[in-house]
Formats: structure tokens, C-alpha cells, sequence
């Protein structure tokens, strides 16, 4: 029997103080998919994402996990959902003050009962496992960026989540950096089946390795294609879609 959706999102309305951005998006992401969020800068793609998780509120409509309403969930079963995925930030997001073991740790803090040393021991297997076995002790400071949005990973992924959300993952490093980024998600996924869901607008990425993807429009305030982006692209159907996925100008007519 064939399980339901990791994440549905119905009749979504979201809106930056008074300023509406999107309107009437839904969709859903299937368990263990690399499913990601796209489209030129400014349509749209954090704030949905933001309210997605809990960051914002929805003007309107309903996102559920795994088939459990969060907009609509009180503050103590809110929290336990929470405790479901991972949230990777642009940058990293990481407390400069804090060493990276102790940024990882900061989850397990909030969330967990567990004995120090547990605590200790799980920051240094997900630092290892995003490869900075070593740099437990290092500050943000001393790292490189790429390094810092590796840390930043390990810490989404320190509660053991079935959902990790990234925002614009790729910003700020270099096609290298950016494409060893890529190959740690896809291993995530492949290795734990962990569900992705990913903001950007990074088209080597997007074409690298999205299962599916939604396209966000500032003219329609909402979704103007969704599906594979190879087939996006070779149905040729929607002209903005196709440039912005082979970054090549398509004329009508």
C-alpha cells in the first residue's frame, strides 16, 4: 500500500506585512523526494517557505505532515512536529559565539532529555557525517563558507528528521563548493530517505538534482509549473519556465 504524501500544502495565501505575495498554492511532496521551490528573485519562494514551517503565518489554507495538520496544530503538538524536520538557513545561520559542536547541540538541548555526553556524542557523528569530523571546536569565524553551510546541515539533521527544508542552499559559494553541496543532499537522501524540500533559483542545482519542482510567478501570485524539470523543459509548454530552466531565450511563434 503505497503511503500518503510527506507534505500537502492546500489553498496556500501568503503575505509580507501588508504586502500579498502568493495566493491558491497547492501542491505536495512525496516521502524521500528532492522536491524544490523555484523561480527568479523576489516571487515569493522564502516567504512561502517560511510560512510552510512556522516562521510565518498563513494568510490562508493549510500545510499537514505526513497527513497531520500544522496550521492548524496547538502550540504542544506544533512542538512535536517540529521535532520531524530540519531547517538549513542561508549562510548557515550560526551562532557566532557558539562553537559548531555547540550549534549543533542547540536542538538537542530544546527538544531532548538526553545525557550530555549523548548530546556531545551526536553533534560530533552529524559534523562527521557533513564532513567536518575535527572542526567541533572551531567558531564560524574560522571556517570557510562552505564549511559553514555544512555545519549549518548538521544541525538540521541533528533530531533525526524525515523532512530537512534549505533556503537557497547554494548562495554565496563557489560552482565547486556548490556542487559538493548537492552530492551531500542527494547521500542524505539516498542513505536515510529523508524528504527534501529546497528554495532556490541555482539552475545547475535545480537541473542536478530535483526529483520535481514547483516554479512561482509574480504575476499570478502563485505556481505556473510543477513536475520534473527535464520534462518542463522538453514539453516546452510554458515559454518563462523553459528560460529560466536552460537560462536561453525562447521566441514564440
Amino acid at each position: 500500500m503505497e503511503a500518503g504524501p510527506a507534505i500537502e500544502v492546500t489553498g496556500l495565501a501568503c503575505s509580507y506585512q501588508e504586502f500579498k505575495v502568493l495566493q491558491g498554492v497547492s501542491f505536495t511532496v512525496r516521502t524521500a523526494e528532492i522536491f524544490f521551490i523555484v523561480g527568479p528573485v523576489g516571487v515569493g519562494k522564502t516567504t512561502l517557505l517560511r510560512n510552510m514551517v512556522g516562521l510565518a503565518t498563513p494568510v490562508q489554507g493549510e500545510v499537514l505532515f505526513n497527513g497531520r495538520s500544522f496550521t492548524k496544530a496547538d502550540t504542544a503538538e506544533r512542538r512535536e512536529m517540529l521535532k520531524t524536520f530540519g531547517l538549513s538557513f542561508q549562510g548557515g545561520a550560526l551562532w557566532s559565539s557558539l562553537t559548531l559542536s555547540e550549534n549543533v547541540t542547540l536542538p538537542l538541548e530544546e527538544y531532548t532529555r538526553l545525557p550530555r555526553d549523548e548530546i556531545e556524542r551526536i553533534a560530533a557523528f552529524r559534523l562527521a557525517q557533513v564532513g567536518l569530523a575535527g572542526f567541533e571546536d572551531y567558531y564560524p569565524s574560522e571556517i570557510s563558507g562552505g564549511m559553514k553551510k555544512r555545519a549549518g546541515l548538521a544541525r538540521a539533521l541533528a533530531l533525526d528528521p524525515t523532512t530537512v527544508f534549505f533556503d537557497e542552499p547554494s548562495a554565496g559559494l563557489d560552482p565547486i563548493g556548490a556542487r559538493n553541496l548537492d552530492r551531500l543532499i542527494l547521500q542524505i537522501r539516498d542513505t536515510f530517505g529523508t524528504t527534501i524540500v529546497i528554495v532556490s533559483h541555482d539552475v545547475d542545482s535545480i537541473l542536478g538534482i530535483a526529483d520535481r519542482l514547483i516554479m512561482l510567478d509574480r504575476e499570478t501570485q502563485g505556481i505556473i509549473a510543477e513536475g520534473p524539470p527535464a520534462a518542463l523543459i522538453a514539453g516546452a509548454a510554458i515559454p518563462k519556465v523553459v528560460e529560466f530552466l536552460t537560462r536561453r531565450t525562447v521566441r514564440s511563434g
